[in-house]
């Protein structure tokens, strides 16, 4: 069950809010946060029936020791270490078994010849998010950050359906005093209206913008051959470029928008990271959610200032590393988080010496950044990625022909690519020049202009929802 489906919009969510705001009305608080809990039970069931007993068994065994640690006294490190570690290593054991097994067997097979038997294993959807949040949960609870929550406030902060399957990836201290919050158990029309409005234009990020060229970029990523052209390469990258960042920011909407629904705020996740001027920025305007959560726990572990092996640099690159890792199990993810590194640290010495390009050329240089770096993040295979690469910069192939011949096969390609190429331009024009969801949403008014415009884009989403199609980021 997807967000942009029948099945979520006229039944799931309907009889989830209904039911949470009349038991709210009857003063029935803690009735009202469990309703939400079982209801987001059931809708990560819908995703991952086989996987769903496991899910529940990993979040209350997190729980335990997570309460654990908080009830040992300071003095107890020797013990709340050992329950730290044995608590990370599990969650991050569990992770590497579901979604890296095949691709270690394969590589140990490739080294020493073995021919061990890759597993029959199916991603469980959602278990790189939430996998973030419970080891947060832990080193807080370790920290000393956390207060002992009881079952039903910790299962709603890692479960709440919204955010529970692509994020944003949420933090116990901005989730837990929300639901606690007397404010927040009265019904809010406006933020119903708002939220209304927030989750369309997500929607229509989805549906209209990113599946259409998600669809039309996977054909040509699936069929890569020695003869694609310059145009095609960069053509279909940065399809596949925006397809990615219209798909996730749109999810992203639709949690904000449906959080607002129960009065709860979900963090900013997208800040127009393709107005960056580096990708240092774009990486604090890109899945900020998840790049806090990196910056959090991997790289204040890695960094010490002073300490040269452990300096901004190493920890940026190691920081990265984890992110390569996170997003997929293969090479090319790898080498991804290593090209992201390296650009990132580039862009941090810049901004150290005080070295900043003209605005224009450093937004120019890091939307190439962004779409040359998509290519090894979606190539089915590094061989792939390698041809495409060669085929983006075959200037031989274009002065060999002659510029008439070159404007010829131009022409001619953008002739067979009218729709999705002005798809394109619209996607770029909304990237660099429309404000953002948060901008719209401080702007937002409850008057017959926005209700016209949120029900006449719904209702050409609402068209558009039997064509299913899951989003990208259910993958990792």
């Amino acid at each position: 069950m997807i967000f942009s489906s029948y099945q979520f919009v006229l039944m799931f969510f309907p009889i989830t809010a209904i039911g949470y705001w009349v038991l709210n009305h009857f003063r029935f608080y803690e009735m009202s946060k469990i309703w939400l809990v079982i209801a987001s039970f059931y809708f990560y069931a819908q995703g991952s029936p086989s996987f769903f007993p496991y899910f529940m068994g990993s979040v209350l065994a997190n729980y335990v020791i997570g309460i654990t640690m908080c009830q040992l006294q300071e003095d107890k490190t020797l013990q709340r270490k050992a329950l730290l570690a044995v608590g990370v290593l599990a969650n991050v054991g569990f992770l590497g078994y579901y979604k890296y097994m095949n691709f270690f067997l394969e590589n140990v097979n490739a080294l020493f010849g073995t021919d061990f038997i890759m597993k029959n294993v199916v991603l469980p959807i959602g278990i790189s998010f939430f996998t973030f949040q419970l080891i947060a949960f832990l080193v807080d609870c370790y920290r000393g950050k956390t207060k002992k929550y009881n079952i039903t406030e910790y299962l709603l902060f890692i479960t709440f359906f919204p955010q529970l399957i692509v994020g944003p990836i949420v933090h116990h201290a901005e989730i837990t005093p929300q639901f606690e919050d007397p404010k927040n158990r009265v019904f809010n029309q406006r933020n119903v209206a708002l939220g209304i409005f927030i989750f369309t234009i997500g929607c229509a990020k989805k549906m209209i913008l990113a599946d259409p060229m998600n669809n039309n970029a996977a054909e040509f990523y699936g069929a890569i051959n020695n003869s694609v052209t310059m145009w095609e390469s960069w053509f279909y990258t940065l399809e596949y470029s925006l397809a990615y960042y219209f798909d996730l920011s749109g999810y992203t909407d639709m949690a904000i928008g449906l959080g607002l629904f129960f009065n709860i705020r979900l963090p900013e996740n997208f800040n127009a990271p393709w107005k960056a001027q580096t990708m240092q920025e774009y990486w604090q305007r890109q899945h900020i959610t998840l790049s806090r959560f990196l910056g959090g726990y991997v790289f204040k572990s890695v960094f010490r200032k002073g300490c040269w092996w452990r300096n901004y640099y190493i920890a940026t690159m190691v920081t990265f590393l984890v992110s390569g890792i996170w997003h997929g199990a293969g090479w090319n993810f790898i080498i991804w988080g290593i090209m992201n590194g390296i650009l990132v640290c580039i862009g941090a010495w810049e901004s150290y010496h005080k070295k900043y390009p003209p605005y224009l050329v450093g937004v120019i240089g890091t939307f190439l950044c962004i779409v040359l770096t998509r290519v090894i993040f979606v190539a089915e295979s590094l061989k792939d990625a390698g041809i495409v690469y060669r085929s983006m910069f075959d200037i031989g192939a274009l002065t060999s022909m002659g510029w008439s011949q070159v404007w010829h096969q131009f022409s001619k390609f953008v002739g067979h690519h009218q729709k999705l190429g002005l798809l394109v331009v619209i996607g770029l024009i909304i990237c660099w020049f429309a404000p953002t969801t948060r901008q719209m949403g401080e702007k937002f008014k409850t008057d017959w202009k926005h209700y016209v415009f949120t029900g006449a884009l719904l209702a050409v989403c609402l068209a558009r929802m039997n064509q299913v199609v899951q989003f990208l980021y259910f993958q990792f």
